[in-house]
């Protein structure tokens, strides 16, 4: 009785908007900002290091780097402080969580990219 009460709650809270994400992707994350009275949406750009499934509880931990510091962000994935989720690329991993990657840097810490992960435009027809 109660988890379905819970249920029924936490429905109303999910975003319909999931983005299909995964580790190693790299992604785009538009943030609302308060600022006094005013709102702005800030973008967060970086690499999926971490996925947590959990219904309303879902976060995503994305990394980047940002004038030679690592700079890494928990986002709960359903909080209505994330305006939108856009995927920019998807990078060839092995493994589910990536925190290998916080002591790699420079080169090192970049991500093979999928085959075919960039669309190109179609070929103009010959003739």
């Amino acid at each position: 009785m109660i988890r379905k009460a819970i249920a029924d709650i936490e429905a109303k809270y999910v975003r319909k908007d999931v983005p299909d994400m995964r580790a190693g992707d790299s992604v785009r994350v538009h943030t609302k900002i308060k600022e006094g009275d005013k709102e702005r949406i800030q973008i967060f750009e970086g690499v999926v290091i971490a996925y947590r499934k959990g219904g309303t509880g879902s976060t995503f931990t994305v990394r980047k780097t940002s004038y030679g510091v690592g700079v890494e962000r928990v986002f709960p994935l359903h909080s209505p402080r994330i305006d939108k989720v856009e995927v920019v690329g998807h990078g060839e991993v092995r493994r589910s969580r990536l925190y290998y990657l916080r002591a790699r840097q420079g080169k090192a810490a970049r991500l093979h990219q999928e085959e075919g992960a960039v669309e190109a435009p179609p070929a103009a027809p010959q003739g």
